[in-house]
This record gives structure tokens, C-alpha cells and sequence, in this order.
């Protein structure tokens, strides 16, 4: 077995490769790939925990999300989340992770600290994408196939608003004040406006 090397470098990037089952670390530095770590079956997209120690990794082949530690460059576990785990995102005090389970139209909320599956929350049709607001209190789960967002609270874990938006959306991203959510709509070639306060699409 080929021993992972020790992290020397001081700013690194992390890649998933669906291809080979592989996430790269960059030397952002001198952009040059330093090592390979291998996962599960088509790893699709990863987080990282605010601390740096930790990066998740949805495996879109398998229903698993890979633990990779980033001081041993190893994965260290497995979790089962269900129907192709797509997007993943990581709540700001780094407890909690919400994965878009996109085959059984789930979110997984998976407890860092133990790294199980705590809540399954039920969602509109092919969940892909997710970000959380800025204080935490809130994931927004673009649903492809629904077109249109759920918005989970995510102290209780349920779903306390559905906003209707454009064709297949995609992409979601959140303002740093928390004020407004982007989605981008794939197939009708724009970008909706959500208001966190209100929840309704303002342009």
C-alpha cells in the first residue's frame, strides 16, 4: 500500500474525478496535482468543513457520500444516503450536512460529529443542488424536475416553503447577508430572485 503523503502545502485545492473515482489535491501554488485519493463509484461534487479537516464527497454511482480526512489524505468512512447523491452543503457552525438524494427526491442531513444520517426530508422531484443561509436556520433545495425550491428549516428539518421558478433549475447560491437566493434555470436561460425574508421570487 502506497503511503498518502504528509500536507506541506499551504493553500490547496480539492477535485472530484467521476472518471476514475479519484479526488485530486491541487498545490494552488504551483497548480500542479500532488496526489489522488481514492473514493466510490463517480464522485460528483464535495464540501469541505469550516475547520479544513474534513471533505464530503457524493458519490453519484453508489448512494454513498465518502468522508475523506485531509491530514491522513484518506477516505476514513462511507455513509448511505439513498437515490444518487448529487449536491452537498455544509451548515455554517460545521454540525450538519444537507445531501440532495436526486433518485428518491430526499435530503439526507447527516450529523458530522458521528457522521450518520440524522433526518430524511422529503423534497420536490430530483433534488440537485442545495445551499444554506448564512445564519444556518435555512437550506434552499433547487427540485429539477419540480421546477421550483424547498426551502428546509433546519432546526426542525421540514419543509416550510416551495417556491415555484423557472424550467430546471439547477444552481442556488445565497447572498452573504442572507437577503436573497439565486437560481439558475437551465432550460429557460435565466436566473430567479428569491427573497429569504418572504420566500417569493421578486425578479
Amino acid at each position: 500500500m502506497i503511503t498518502p503523503p504528509p500536507i506541506i502545502y499551504s493553500v490547496l485545492a480539492y477535485v472530484a474525478n467521476p472518471g476514475n473515482n479519484t479526488v485530486s489535491i491541487i498545490d494552488t501554488e504551483t497548480n500542479l496535482m500532488i496526489y489522488n485519493i481514492l473514493v466510490r463509484s463517480m464522485p460528483y461534487r464535495l464540501a469541505i468543513t469550516p475547520d479544513g479537516t474534513r471533505i464530503y464527497v457524493a458519490n453519484y454511482g453508489d448512494l454513498t457520500i465518502s468522508v475523506i480526512d485531509t491530514i491522513a489524505n484518506a477516505e476514513t468512512a462511507t455513509i448511505f444516503t439513498g437515490g444518487d447523491p448529487s449536491g452537498l452543503a455544509i451548515t455554517p457552525d460545521g454540525t450538519r450536512i444537507y445531501v440532495t438524494n436526486e433518485d428518491n427526491n430526499t435530503i439526507s442531513v447527516i450529523d458530522i460529529a458521528t457522521n450518520t444520517v440524522i433526518a430524511t426530508v422529503s423534497v420536490g422531484t430530483t433534488p440537485n443542488e442545495v445551499a444554506i443561509t448564512p445564519d444556518g436556520n435555512h437550506a434552499y433545495v433547487t427540485n429539477k424536475f419540480s421546477d421550483n425550491v424547498s426551502v428546509i428549516n433546519t432546526a426542525t428539518n421540514t419543509v416550510i416553503s416551495t417556491i415555484s421558478v423557472g424550467y430546471k433549475p439547477s444552481g442556488v447560491a445565497i447572498t452573504p447577508d442572507g437577503n436573497h437566493a439565486y437560481v439558475t434555470n437551465k432550460f429557460s436561460d435565466n436566473v430567479s430572485v428569491i427573497n429569504t425574508a418572504t420566500n417569493t421570487v421578486i425578479s
